[in-house]
């Protein structure tokens, strides 16, 4: 089943602590249903000390959000989106706000017929 995000794309968080804000797709896992996004869900880890490091350190690093909680951006407003086949057999990310085209999922099909010699 396609989703209505993928990596790259520009989203805006709609749901949680960090709803409103906006950031691009690290990484999308889509067993879990989640997905990264740069610059939101940003947590504090205590990472134990090592030999570079002896007495420990604190990361701070992007932590996955449920994938229904983001949507694209399309015209600096979050928007839903629709799968359309075109008559050429290509199949498309829609966007629902503006009819635009987000990604092209499948490209149109090219009939090369066999010819027998």
């Amino acid at each position: 089943m396609p989703l209505h995000v993928k990596k790259g794309d520009l989203v805006v968080v709609t749901a949680g602590n960090n709803r409103g804000e906006t950031g691009e797709i690290l990484t999308v896992d889509r067993k879990a249903m989640r997905v990264i996004v740069k610059g939101v869900n940003v947590r504090k880890r205590n990472m134990k000390p090592n030999q570079q490091q002896p007495k420990g350190f604190v990361v701070e690093k992007e932590l996955s959000i449920h994938i229904s909680n983001v949507s694209p951006v399309v015209d600096g407003k979050p928007s839903r989106v629709r799968f359309v086949t075109k008559p050429d057999g290509s199949k498309v990310r829609v966007s629902a706000r503006n009819n635009s085209e987000l990604h092209v999922l499948r490209r149109a099909t090219t009939s090369k017929t066999k010819t027998k010699s």
